[in-house]
């Protein structure tokens, strides 16, 4: 095998600076009130790695970085107290690694195995397991999120039937705008 020793000047389009991460298009200027968008997003989603198939979609549109091999890499921000809501990818594993702050992790079909992860822990979700996260700590807490396999968008994300009457009650609106960006609930 050939080395390679690529110049910094080379790399710098493969840099990602946390400071300069924008948040995914569907998380701006939606309009929902912040509890319902609370309810299926951690506060700010910021793409950093997108796969080179998946640039046009919802994540890859804003990850300054594109292709690195099967797998995406997003930043997950999430205020003291907050966290989305139980769903699951039918295709892809989800592994979480807690950046900063504490992060309680609810996995099953009614989030009833429940866990906290401190800082630099890591779990690592398999395909159609459901699963949510809360931030428990007292300080914004940073989760880095990798998905691997399959589908690397919402339209591998599914939510179960408590998390759609939860949604449901607030107002049926959202729901639909949630299903008319992608997501699917049971």
């Amino acid at each position: 095998m050939t080395k390679q020793c690529p110049s910094a000047d080379t790399l710098v389009g493969r840099i990602a600076r946390f400071d300069q991460l924008k948040v995914v298009a569907s998380q701006a200027g939606h309009g929902l009130p912040q509890d319902v968008a609370d309810l299926i997003w951690a506060r700010k989603l910021l793409p950093v790695i997108t796969r080179a198939d998946a640039v046009g979609g919802p994540f890859g549109a804003k990850a300054p970085i594109v292709g690195a091999g099967d797998m995406s890499i997003t930043y997950a921000v999430t205020p003291p107290g907050t966290g989305p809501t139980l769903h699951a990818h039918r295709k892809t594993f989800e592994t979480f690694t807690v950046m900063r702050g504490r992060f309680e992790f609810s996995v099953g079909d009614e989030g009833e195995e429940k866990m906290v992860l401190e800082p630099l822990d890591v779990v690592s979700v398999p395909p159609g397991v459901h699963r949510s996260f809360k931030n428990v700590s007292d300080e914004e807490g940073v989760l880095q999120v990798i998905i691997t396999g399959g589908v690397h968008d919402q339209d591998d994300v599914y939510f179960p039937a408590t998390t759609t009457a939860h949604i449901a009650e607030k107002d049926p609106k959202y729901l639909d705008y949630f299903k008319s960006i992608g997501l699917h609930f049971e």
